[in-house]
């Protein structure tokens, strides 16, 4: 009998194709990472046998706890707000870290990095709102400090990820996810050694669909695919 996880992905997976044929864009072209925070392993692992092999977590503790118990044989994204002082127990964890922000923790990522001998794929996270509640770089700054971070030798920039403020309007999303497709544009045009720019991780379950059609290549999707969440 198919599952509510199973079924959701299915479900998911048409919406993200619709969206993709609506803006002439290949859905083969767009990830769905499954945003696993508060979700027990058990629940993991029907997505990850339900065709899901990305998964984004927002807590390092929380993270340290599931990976191990789960496995490699998922890629892990770390898409929460990073300490520097965690950078030590991501590194062996995760794949890619979505929410580099500033240079102090680009440094502290590239310095764990090569001590595990390891290159780890980053993306700037980019406060495109301007709002103060939100982490994430202004777009001002973004350009120069990929450059300074494109030098890192254990650090491999990837592209770009925002969040936009909270609207129960997908469609108030839509300037931020125009914006930060800009964004990358501009910064790709640079041809920065090493930098490739060809990820834009944005949307999640209630905007997912405009995201896609503005440009996405990762969206960040937990409730439409485990339910609500309880936090403890």
């Amino acid at each position: 009998m198919e599952t509510d996880i199973v079924s959701n992905i299915m479900n998911i997976r048409q919406r993200m194709a619709a969206a993709a044929e609506r803006s002439g864009r290949n859905p083969a072209d767009i990830q769905l990472m499954a945003v696993s925070k508060t979700v027990p392993p058990e629940r993991i692992r029907e997505a990850l046998d339900a065709g899901i092999t990305w998964f984004g977590e927002n807590y390092v503790q929380e993270a340290r706890e599931k990976i191990p118990v789960i496995g490699q044989n998922a890629s892990w994204h770390m898409i929460g707000h990073l300490q520097t002082n965690k950078v030590k127990y991501v590194v062996h964890l995760f794949h890619w870290i979505h929410s580099v922000d500033r240079l102090e923790l680009a440094k502290e990522l590239d310095k764990r990095a090569a001590q595990n001998q390891r290159t780890l794929k980053v993306l700037i996270e980019v406060n495109v709102s301007g709002e103060a509640s939100k982490n994430g770089m202004e777009p001002s700054q973004v350009l120069e400090f990929v450059r300074q971070t494109s030098v890192l030798p254990n650090l491999s920039v990837q592209g770009l990820m925002t969040m936009p403020p909270y609207s129960d309007n997908p469609e108030d999303a839509r300037p931020f996810f125009i914006a930060l497709c800009r964004l990358r544009d501009e910064i790709a045009s640079e041809n920065i050694p090493g930098v490739q720019m060809k990820e834009l991780s944005m949307g999640m379950t209630d905007d997912f669909e405009v995201a896609i059609e503005e440009g996405a290549t990762i969206i960040r999707v937990g409730r439409a695919i485990f339910g609500e969440r309880h936090y403890q």
